[in-house]
């Protein structure tokens, strides 16, 4: 009888630590992006990107969380073609990137400025040439509260990227709502 009560108890006790490491708080961010990235190496100028960016954060203390970020860009880039002068060709291009690590952020009024370092891949996409690389956006931004759950946000990062074998640093922005739970 001993063996059994001890049995649930243990069972209880590893049920109550596992509730208490699911996030208890957390924001789901939903926004337009702008960055932009190399065309291709060699080719010519940096090509512009408009898009979208997505999070989740999930809080495990009130100053600390753990985001998933998810975002795409579209523009148009060049592709460099064989001919006998330097020739090229405009194409669809596009890059999304897949990113995760912790997110700092300290409540001041109706502000909460935050800071992350996210890590994940990067794949792009430029008229049928596809590359997916490491990636890295250290960054932060600022919500503004608007009403209780809901908040405006306007972030930055250093987007890195290493697509086409060439390391690229880009700034991205964003701003969009945050929905906070």
């Amino acid at each position: 009888m001993s063996k059994t009560a001890g049995i649930f108890l243990g069972l209880f006790l590893a049920a109550g630590m596992a509730q208490a490491q699911i996030p208890t708080s957390g924001n789901i961010f939903v926004g337009y992006s702008f960055s932009r990235a190399d065309s291709l190496p060699g080719s010519s100028p940096v090509a512009n990107l408009n898009g979208w960016e997505a999070s989740l954060e999930g809080k495990f203390l009130p100053w600390i969380g753990v985001v998933a970020d998810f975002g795409a860009g579209y523009g148009s880039g060049t592709l460099p073609i064989a001919c006998i002068s330097a020739c090229a060709f405009s194409s669809s291009l596009r890059r999304y990137t897949y990113l995760f690590g912790p997110q700092v952020s300290v409540p001041v009024g109706r502000f909460t400025p935050f800071a992350h370092a996210l890590f994940g891949a990067a794949h792009i996409n430029n008229g049928g040439l596809t590359d997916t690389s490491f990636a890295t956006a250290i960054g932060g931004g600022i919500d503004y509260r608007l009403i209780h759950g809901l908040a405006w946000r306007v972030q930055g990062d250093e987007l890195h990227t290493n697509l086409f074998n060439t390391g690229e640093n880009h700034f991205r922005f964003s701003t969009g709502i945050d929905f906070r739970f």
